[in-house]
């Protein structure tokens, strides 16, 4: 039988994680098709009931990769009860009759290097360690790159003066990154890339409106499970700021841990799980120069549940509007857009009052 491998959408980053899984295997790899309420659906009717909805979403993404012909699932895993899906969606999806194998890219909530190989060698007996090595790092660089080109569009996206400019470029980026085959010319494409973005044509004014976007890593990072926050915002000529990113959860969060729970000492003695603390450390670093914060999570997420308080704590203590945006499987857009619309027009009269 010929081995197809899957795995679940998390924004634009099944493009690197595709392209590290076809470097390491040589095999077919099909990632799961764009998620659509059929995908919430699927996952909704097989989850248990109080399960957060990121579940949901990957359960649903791994029975239509499973539909389309794919026989190997991957789930990473780590922090939270994300730590648990892996075992859970296996023996759901087993139970359901679909047969197929399973790799686990974390093991107790972190990356073993040389367990990980081993699992990649079972699958490509050519695989060398060096190569192995080589294609991680270049698919880290891959992933940095493209977070930092994120961060120029979001500052200038909602002041665009051709419409779909910035996307158009960034999916002519995104398949110039795939053909790359080493560091140097990922890296010559990154510095390229950058030139370009920022020679888009714009309009923004020097006092816009700016909102930061805070809370669970997975409604902030896959635009479908925030019902696309982060255009709506931009259609309003916002510039937007998203701590949340695959490189900050790699490493970045990792360097700044004891920094972040130094300066939220007032607030917080010990970390809170998950994003819990580095959203309470967000709110006061964004109480500085933005005009609003905007919370996601999923309903039920207990670390996020839990930070809220504080988050609120500090927002009345610094003054700066916050909203709170929890997603569930019967949550309405019109609502959320009812609620985006109010708090568009509550910091822009703030900020013209001032």
């Amino acid at each position: 039988m010929k081995k197809v491998i899957s795995f679940p959408h998390l924004g634009d980053y099944f493009i690197p994680i595709k392209y590290l899984l076809t470097k390491l295997t040589n095999l077919e790899v099909k990632e799961a098709p764009p998620i659509t309420k059929k995908t919430l659906e699927l996952g909704n009717k097989y989850s248990p009931t109080d399960v957060c909805i990121p579940f949901k979403y990957n359960l649903g993404n791994f029975i239509e990769s499973l539909e389309s012909g794919a026989n190997i699932l991957v789930q990473a895993g780590g922090g939270c009860r994300y730590r648990y899906y892996a075992e859970v969606q296996e023996t759901i999806l087993k139970d359901l009759g679909y047969e197929f194998d399973f790799i686990k890219l974390m093991y107790h909530g972190k990356i073993h290097i040389f367990k990980l190989y081993k699992t990649f060698k079972s699958l490509n007996n050519n695989l060398s360690f060096f190569r192995y090595i080589y294609t991680l790092i270049t698919t880290l660089f891959f992933i940095y790159y493209m977070d930092k080109i994120d961060v120029i569009i979001r500052k200038r996206i909602g002041f665009e003066v051709n419409k779909n400019s910035f996307q158009k470029l960034k999916v002519e980026m995104q398949h110039d990154f795939i053909k790359c085959n080493h560091i140097i010319t990922l890296t010559f494409n990154y510095f390229k890339y950058k030139r370009k973005f920022k020679h888009l044509e714009i309009n923004k004014p020097k006092n816009c409106l700016k909102v930061g976007i805070i809370g669970e890593l997975y409604t902030s990072m896959e635009k479908f499970s925030s019902y696309f926050l982060e255009e709506q915002l931009a259609k309003m000529n916002i510039e937007i700021k998203r701590y949340t990113d695959l490189s900050y959860l790699l490493w970045k969060k990792k360097l700044i841990m004891k920094y972040m729970l130094f300066k939220t000492r007032k607030y917080c003695k010990y970390s809170l799980g998950a994003d819990g603390l580095d959203n309470v450390y967000r709110t006061l670093i964004l109480s500085k120069k933005y005009d609003g914060i905007i919370h996601t999570k999923p309903f039920g997420c207990t670390p996020e549940i839990g930070a809220i308080p504080i988050i609120k704590k500090v927002a009345a203590d610094k003054k700066i509007p916050i909203i709170f945006f929890s997603y569930d499987c019967e949550t309405s857009t019109e609502g959320l857009n009812t609620r985006l619309e109010a708090f568009y027009d509550l910091i822009k009269i703030r900020k013209e009052s001032k």
